[in-house]
Formats: C-alpha cells, structure tokens, sequence
C-alpha cells in the first residue's frame, strides 16, 4: 500500500539541503493551480514560512494580487472619514481602491460597535457647537480686531515667502501633491 505522503515528495535526501530551483517552481506552480499549502507542507516536510517566502518571491505577479491587502489605521480611517462625509461606500471602494464593499461595511460595523454615542454627536447633520445667538459688542470688536491681525500677519509672511523665493531661487511652498518621505 503506497502512503499518501511518498507520491510527490521531495527528491533531496536530507531536509538541510536546499531545494532545487527547479522543484521550487514546480512547488510555486502547484500552489498557483489550487493545490491546498497544507498538503504541499506535509508533502516536502518545509516550514510554512519558507512557503509564504517562496510565494512572495516567486509567485506571478497575478498570484500575488489575489492576497487580501492589508490598510493601515490610517487608511481606514480616511476611508471612514470619507463614508462618514457623504461618500457612498461603493464610490470610496473605487476611490481608494478597496476591493470588496463588504469591507467597507464591517469596518463602519466595528467603527458604530466601538464608539456607539461618539457616531451621533460627530455626524455631519448635527453641529459639534451651538452657535451663540449674539456676541456681546465689546467681544465682537475683539474678534475682529483678531482677525485683521491674523489675515494681517498673514499677508506679511506670505509676502516674506515670496521675497525668499525670488532671492535665493528655492522653492518654498509646499506642493499640493507633495508626501512626508518615510522615516
């Protein structure tokens, strides 16, 4: 009676010697066709990671598209934020490039199950602040004031910019495209 394991094992004598390039595209291949990694892991006697290693480096780039994509916190929560504005979770899924709407939906899910009296005060209908009804004179001549200093102030360093652009030949401004570089 022959054992399931002998019928695709491995051609190397020893597990300390290397696999063949060869076999290791043979492997590659059998797990692009369907072949379950469970049944390639018992069949070669190897380690998952070595597999997962294999895969990463030697899988065609169609293989390796089909992985679920990990998002950042970060990403999330813009795609969150973008729902939560109005977007549909349809047109975020294409504008972020999020495969499955399903996703979105559990995200909103657990986003609605972690913070349930947050959602209701921080939607888009409903204010975060009440507007006073009237500010007293006094207060109101001081907020303008404030405001001709600041837009004040800022038509001065925006003029100092330019002046240092012109003289030292730089680019200053930040561009609107422009990204942090990674640390």
């Amino acid at each position: 009676m022959e054992d399931k394991r002998s019928k695709g094992k491995s051609s190397r004598a020893d597990k300390h010697i290397p696999f063949d390039k060869r076999e290791i595209m043979k492997i590659v291949g059998m797990i692009e066709s369907g072949v379950p990694r469970r049944e390639i892991l018992s069949q070669y006697g190897m380690h998952h990671s070595t597999l997962t290693y294999w895969m990463n480096r030697h899988g065609s780039p169609a293989y390796r598209g089909e992985r679920p994509r990990c998002y950042s916190p970060s990403e999330r929560r813009s795609i969150l934020r973008a729902v939560e504005s109005g977007m549909g979770v349809r047109q975020a899924c294409v504008a972020f490039g999020v495969r499955s709407r399903s996703t979105v939906d559990r995200w909103l899910r657990l986003e609605k199950s972690a913070s349930p009296g947050n959602n209701a005060e921080l939607s888009p209908q409903t204010p975060v602040m009440q507007p006073k009804e009237e500010y007293g004179t006094d207060e109101r001549k001081a907020l303008e004031q404030q405001l001709a200093g600041a837009q004040l102030k800022i038509r001065a360093l925006e003029t100092m910019i330019d002046i240092a652009q012109e003289q030292l030949k730089i680019d200053i401004r930040k561009k609107s495209g422009a990204k942090q570089s990674p640390k």
